[in-house]
């Protein structure tokens, strides 16, 4: 559809001089044209839309959907300052909310952003002004303007320091096993929690709930098993190769039994993996709860990451049939996502360089929480690759323990969710630590959660988010972490309540 010429037919009604077509639904053989005004319109001027709608429709019936808004200061700086973080990361470090000035005129309004000498002639060879006053037409009724005013403000430059080397900084919690019953008879007496699993280790064991339990073959057609398991603080997955002695006993186990999985924390295909080599039943203590760790209280307020109101109104749009049980509904989750500089191999701890995040709450998506983060060593070039971000995008960014500081004040009251949630809270619980905030709360994987309710060639975020018709920029921290809140919100309303 020729959208220029659409709305040129389109405010020839009266009520409909300044009118933005913001989307176009369909659904059942019908198309919804929806439209904002800034005046007072009339049934007629509904009626002539309609009739507009018809002829670009292109075989499907049109519905025109009107409604009157009219701009508020305060809700022009709002998407301004929201499309400078979710479009522009870089350029958005220098801002903050009292730089953004917007003046509103009957015909529409200016806005001035005030940045330093060479934000600004970035920006200006970035074409972000235009951006941005393209994103005001599409969004409000009128003509804006934009300009920068410069104020005094470094952008600063990126040191390419050394790594520190890896220090753990507290010591892995475990708890007493009970009820322990041999099958490979490891004589484990003691499991670690999931959650301090967060390097290569040896040896070591850990004890809960199955959650995922599949046997598959080899190539070779030798029979194993793709094992999940959780406790209190995490979820974990494994891959385990039977004995002839025990195979049957394993096939036996069933969902909710309660086991001890010893084996290797080990690099494999570039990641951390557990390898099981050996299955025995065993449960934590009764009444068990995890041992809580000393933390420095929640900031009072943020200082460098602002959240953003935020929602998803397509998923409004395309769900909602089945309601979203109550225990969910009731609490509150923050969904996020990492880039870093690598997978952490051992020896040293890589840098988180962006931090995605969304908050749900009343079942909904509702803010987000998205930044860079200062790196003081060279981005390596496969990661540059993967995810299209470069030393230069970093320069201005906040340091990694002021993002943490926010991010635990963003999270706080909060359950935590991710895609391969072992992989991310690692990262936070390291950095966390550093700064004497601890990330200890349980940590759902959305992994884990669709190996128990769907039936895929594998769970990798896209095959996932495929599955449901989600479409995101893969590797980016903020699309990542939107499209896996939406994953976590449909595989509980299939479900009808939380993962155990």
């Amino acid at each position: 559809m020729k959208s220029k010429q659409f709305l040129e037919e389109i405010r020839r009604a009266p009520g409909l001089k300044r009118a933005v077509l913001t989307k176009i639904t369909v659904e059942g053989g019908e198309a919804t044209f929806h439209l904002i005004t800034d005046l007072t319109y009339s049934r007629e001027d509904v009626a002539y839309a309609e009739s507009v709608c018809k002829r670009y429709a292109e075989g499907l019936r049109a519905t025109a959907h009107v409604i009157k808004s009219v701009p508020s200061e305060e809700g022009v700086r709002r998407a301004l300052t929201d499309t400078m973080r979710r479009e522009f990361p870089a350029f958005a470090a220098f801002v903050t909310p009292d730089d953004v000035r917007v003046t509103l005129t009957e015909a529409g309004g200016t806005f001035s952003i005030g940045v330093g000498a060479e934000a600004g002639d970035k920006g200006r060879e970035d074409g972000i002004l235009d951006a941005l006053t393209a994103m005001l037409s599409r969004n409000f009724c009128g003509v804006f303007a934009g300009e920068f005013r410069i104020v005094k403000r470094d952008m600063g430059e990126i040191e390419h320091a050394a790594l520190p080397p890896e220090e753990r900084i507290l010591a892995p919690r475990t708890f007493p096993i009970e009820h322990y019953s041999p099958i490979d008879d490891a004589k484990c007496r003691t499991a670690l929690y999931i959650s301090d699993l967060d390097g290569e280790m040896q040896g070591v064991t850990v004890c809960g709930a199955i959650t995922y339990l599949e046997e598959r073959e080899t190539k070779k057609g030798k029979p194993y098993f793709s094992v999940t398991i959780a406790d209190a603080t995490g979820t974990l997955r494994g891959a385990y190769f039977s004995k002839k002695a025990t195979v049957e006993r394993i096939r036996a186990l069933e969902k909710g039994q309660s086991v001890c999985l010893t084996g290797d924390n080990e690099l494999y295909g570039g990641g951390l993996s557990f390898r099981i080599k050996s299955i025995d039943l065993g449960t934590p203590p009764e009444g068990f709860v995890p041992e809580d760790r000393p933390s420095r209280p929640v900031p009072a307020q943020y200082t460098a990451v602002f959240p953003v109101p935020e929602e998803d109104l397509v998923q409004a749009d395309l769900f909602g049939v089945k309601p979203l049980p109550e225990e969910f509904v009731s609490r509150d989750f923050v969904v996020f996502d990492l880039e870093t500089t690598g997978l952490s191999r051992g020896g040293v701890m890589d840098r988180i360089i962006e931090v995605g995040a969304v908050k749900i709450s009343g079942g909904k998506i509702c803010e987000r929480f998205s930044t860079f983060v200062a790196c003081p060593v060279k981005i390596p070039e496969e990661i540059v690759e993967l995810t299209g971000i470069t030393d230069d995008m970093l320069v201005g960014a906040p340091p990694v323990g002021v993002v943490i500081a926010d991010f635990f004040r963003f999270t706080a009251g909060c359950s935590l969710v991710a895609h391969n949630a072992s992989f991310d809270t690692k990262f936070i619980r390291y950095y966390g630590e550093e700064e004497g905030y601890r990330f200890d709360r349980r940590a759902y994987d959305t992994v884990a959660f669709a190996q128990e309710m769907l039936l895929l060639k594998d769970y990798k975020l896209n095959t996932v988010a495929e599955h449901f018709g989600f479409t995101f920029r893969h590797h980016r921290a903020f699309e990542d972490a939107f499209v896996t809140a939406k994953i976590f919100i449909e595989l509980v309303r299939m479900r009808g309540r939380l993962p155990d």
